[in-house]
C-alpha cells in the first residue's frame, strides 16, 4: 500500500542525538536481514522515527546515503498505515540493506511491527 502525502504527514521525525541516545538496552528490538527495529514509547500523540547507517556498515558515504533514501522509503511506505502512535522508532541498517529487494525489506518491516506487537492495522 503506498503512503500518500497525508498520510506521510503523521509521522515524526527523530533527528536529535538525545532523541537517538534514548535508545538503550531497554529499547524493544526486532532483527531482521536488512535492518533492525528499534521502538521506544514516548509521550506523543505520533509515531516518530529515525534512521542510522554507520561507517561499520559501509565506508563510502555515496552508499550510506543510499541506504537511508531506502529505509526512508521503506518507512515511508509502510509506517503510515501501520505504526502505533506514541512510539519512537529507529530503523539501523545492516549489510544486506543496499542490495535487499525493497519488497523484502518492506515485507520484513511489517513483520518487525508485528512481532514487536505495534502493528496497527
Amino acid at each position: 500500500m503506498k503512503a500518500t502525502k497525508k498520510d506521510l504527514q503523521k509521522l515524526g521525525r527523530l533527528q536529535k542525538r538525545s532523541d537517538f541516545l534514548r535508545f538503550n538496552k531497554d529499547s524493544a528490538r526486532w532483527v531482521s536481514k536488512g535492518f533492525t527495529l528499534l521502538a521506544l514509547p514516548n509521550d506523543l500523540p505520533i509515531a516518530r522515527v529515525g534512521f542510522t547507517v554507520t561507517k561499520k556498515i559501509e565506508k563510502s558515504a555515496v552508499k550510506r546515503n543510499r541506504m537511508k533514501r531506502r529505509l526512508r522509503a521503506i518507512a515511508a511506505d509502510v509506517l503510515p498505515c501501520h505504526a502505533k502512535a506514541g512510539v519512537d522508532y529507529v530503523l539501523i541498517a545492516r549489510e544486506p540493506c543496499a542490495t535487499r529487494l525493497f519488497a523484502d525489506m518492506t515485507r520484513d518491516l511489517r513483520w518487525c511491527l508485528e512481532k514487536l506487537g505495534h502493528a496497527v492495522d
